[in-house]
């Protein structure tokens, strides 16, 4: 983005200030033409006035270098914002790079392969950006880490830890929708029009960035909060005292991501208070724990684990700004 500074005239009643001939030339644009002007309350944003958003295709030349990754190459592409992504090699694309390809696409909503011959594969993302939400796609990331949560919570005084298994699988959509929320994101930041669609200020979609990344991690965590579980011989009387403590965790959490989404600071600062007692509690347990002898390694490891996954929805509570006095 290349920046330019104009100084303001009047003529007449009038205030009027000059467009680039760089991006005028670059646009072709000529008298007459017509643009549109987005508004907000520091800034205001001038585009070229056209119903629909030029498509942002990419061509990758294949084979890749060989420090180079062919997966690494399409995620990168698509939480760019691009639309259509080429590969065209001169031979035959290995069958081994196909089918990594094709694995990426599951990875990635809305993008799909829509023409494939030996030497040709050329993917699409087929959704209207102007059609998703943000909002809608953090709080599915927050709703499904959290019931992750629960069985997490629940195989603690279950018999049957089985479910336990599946977890890594459920985590695959958080990280679907992770992607899916940055690639949005970072879209707003280069089309002000979008940004105005969602009703995004620059700080929004920063802090939106921030906290699609708190939640990608925390399924993260509870994934490998799981795996211990599941490793675990911890005797029950252990197992059920944590759960206890963490089984109502779910509640305060939810308060977390209504705060950020509405944004609502008086929400944001309930939520903050609940947050630092659920994490008195956790830790007053845990030093409690420390004092005496004999206790299990894999009881205050699963207790330190509860306590980052509590910090990543006290996080995005955090993120809600203040209200100053003017």
């Amino acid at each position: 983005m290349t920046k330019f500074i104009r100084r303001l005239q009047k003529i007449g009643s009038s205030i009027l200030v000059s467009l680039p001939k760089e991006w005028i030339d670059a646009n072709n644009l000529d008298k007459g033409a017509q643009v549109e002007i987005d508004t907000a309350n520091d800034n205001i944003s001038i585009s070229t006035n056209k119903e629909i958003r030029p498509t942002k295709e990419l061509v990758i030349s294949y084979p890749l270098h060989k420090e180079e990754n062919i997966v690494a190459d399409i995620t990168g592409a698509y939480l760019l914002g691009y639309d259509v992504i080429e590969i065209n090699s001169k031979s035959m694309i290995s069958g081994e790079d196909r089918e990594q390809i094709r694995n990426s696409m599951r990875r990635l909503v809305g993008m799909e392969i829509i023409e494939e011959d030996a030497s040709h594969i050329n993917m699409q993302f087929l959704l209207d950006s102007t059609t998703l939400n943000p909002e809608k796609i953090l709080k599915r990331m927050s709703s499904i880490a959290l019931g992750m949560y629960d069985d997490v919570t629940n195989a603690l005084i279950s018999d049957d830890k089985s479910n336990l298994k599946s977890l890594s699988n459920r985590d695959i959509e958080v990280n679907r929708q992770y992607f899916l929320l940055v690639r949005l994101i970072r879209s707003t930041l280069v089309d002000r029009r979008l940004a105005n669609t969602f009703n995004l200020e620059n700080i929004d979609i920063l802090d939106y960035r921030v906290a699609a990344n708190i939640l990608e991690n925390a399924g993260d965590i509870i994934v490998e909060l799981s795996t211990l579980i599941f490793n675990s011989s911890l005797p029950k009387d252990y197992a059920t005292k944590i759960y206890d403590v963490v089984r109502d965790f779910n509640s305060i959490a939810e308060k977390s991501i209504d705060a950020f989404t509405k944004p609502d600071r008086l929400l944001a600062i309930e939520s903050i208070s609940l947050h630092k007692e659920y994490e008195k509690k956790l830790g007053s347990f845990r030093t409690t724990l420390e004092n005496k002898k004999q206790i299990p390694i894999d009881f205050l490891d699963l207790i330190y684990m509860f306590e980052r996954i509590a910090q990543s929805w006290g996080d995005l509570a955090d993120l809600v700004q203040p209200i100053y006095n003017e």
